[in-house]
C-alpha cells in the first residue's frame, strides 16, 4: 500500500468534508435558539456539534467504509484499514455558544493497528474554522498549508522566535491549570506567564492554527482529548514546529498538548516538565 497516496486521498477529502460540517455549524452559530445541553463530565454540547459529526461519519463513511472513526459526540465505529478518522465537529464548543468565531471543526487520521483505532500515529490533519473562513492542513512529509477565504493556499510555517521574552503564548482555558492531578498546572501557567511578552486566551484549536501560522509562539493545554489533538500534531509538525506533551514526548495520547518552535520548545518544557 502506497500510504503517501492513500493520505493524500484522506486530506482532499476531509478538506472537502470539514467545510461541509463547518457549514452546518454556521447554520446554528449565534442563533438565539440555540440549546445547549450538558455532558456527563459537563462539557457543553449543542445540536451543531451533533449534526456536524453525523455528516462527518456519513461523509467518511461513504467514501472509505473500512476505516474507523472516533468522534467526541458519537464514540468509536470499528475499522479494518488501519486508518482512524478523529472528529471533533465543534472543537471550541464555550466559544461558539457565545458567539465568538475561535471555534473550528477538526479532523485527523490515524494510521495504526486495526485492533487498536485510538493508539494509532496521525498522519493527515486539518483545522477548519467556519466562522472565520479559515483553514490550516497537512500530511505527513507534504508540508502544512494555510488558506483564508477565497485566497490560494499558502504554505504555512511556524515564526522564528528565539526568546520567551519576545513570544505571545496562548491557551485555551487559565482555569483548567487549576484541575491539572499534579496540583502543579497553575504554578507552571504562572511562569510562563512571566516569561513571555504577552499571554492570551485566544485558545482551543484556533491557537495551534496561529502558532502553526507563525501568528503566535507558544499554545499549550494541561487537558486535552484524542480528538483535540490528533488533528494537531501534523499541521504543526509540517509547519517546522514541535508537538509533544509536557514531559517533552511527540504524541497526541498523553491527554495534554504544547506546541512552539523548535528554539523556544526547550525553555517552555523547563517550566513543564513534571508539573
Amino acid at each position: 500500500m502506497d500510504r503517501t497516496n492513500e493520505n493524500q486521498a484522506r486530506l482532499d477529502w476531509a478538506l472537502e468534508i470539514a467545510c461541509e460540517a463547518g457549514n452546518v455549524t454556521l447554520q446554528h452559530f449565534r442563533q438565539p435558539t440555540l440549546e445547549v445541553e450538558r455532558k456527563g463530565d459537563d462539557s457543553p454540547v449543542t445540536i451543531a456539534d451533533k449534526a456536524a459529526e453525523n455528516l462527518l461519519r456519513e461523509r467518511i463513511s461513504e467514501r472509505f467504509p473500512d476505516d474507523a472513526i472516533i468522534g467526541e459526540e458519537h464514540g468509536q465505529t470499528a475499522g479494518t484499514s488501519g486508518f482512524t478518522w478523529v472528529l471533533d465537529p465543534i472543537d471550541g464548543t464555550k466559544s461558539f455558544i457565545h458567539g465568538i468565531p475561535l471555534y473550528a471543526t477538526l479532523i485527523g487520521v490515524l494510521y495504526g493497528d486495526p485492533a487498536d483505532a485510538s493508539s494509532g500515529t496521525p498522519e493527515v490533519g486539518v483545522i477548519r474554522a467556519p466562522a472565520l473562513d479559515e483553514i490550516a492542513y497537512a500530511r505527513r512529509g507534504g508540508g502544512a498549508w494555510h488558506q483564508r477565504g477565497s485566497e490560494a493556499p499558502q504554505q504555512a510555517k511556524v515564526a522564528q522566535k528565539t526568546e520567551l521574552s519576545d513570544a505571545l503564548m496562548l491557551t485555551s482555558e487559565v482555569g483548567s491549570f487549576r484541575k491539572r492531578k499534579s496540583g502543579q498546572g497553575m504554578a507552571a501557567y504562572l511562569e510562563l506567564d512571566e516569561k513571555v511578552r504577552l499571554a492570551r486566551t485566544w485558545g482551543d484549536a484556533y491557537g495551534y492554527l496561529m502558532v502553526a501560522t507563525g501568528q503566535a509562539d507558544v499554545m499549550f493545554d494541561p487537558e486535552m482529548n484524542l480528538w483535540d489533538a490528533a488533528a494537531l500534531q501534523p499541521v504543526i509538525e509540517e509547519a517546522g514546529g514541535v508537538f509533544n506533551d509536557w514531559q517533552g514526548t511527540p504524541t497526541v495520547h498523553s491527554g495534554e498538548a504544547v506546541a512552539a518552535n523548535a528554539s523556544l520548545m526547550p525553555a517552555v518544557l523547563e517550566s513543564l516538565k513534571g508539573r
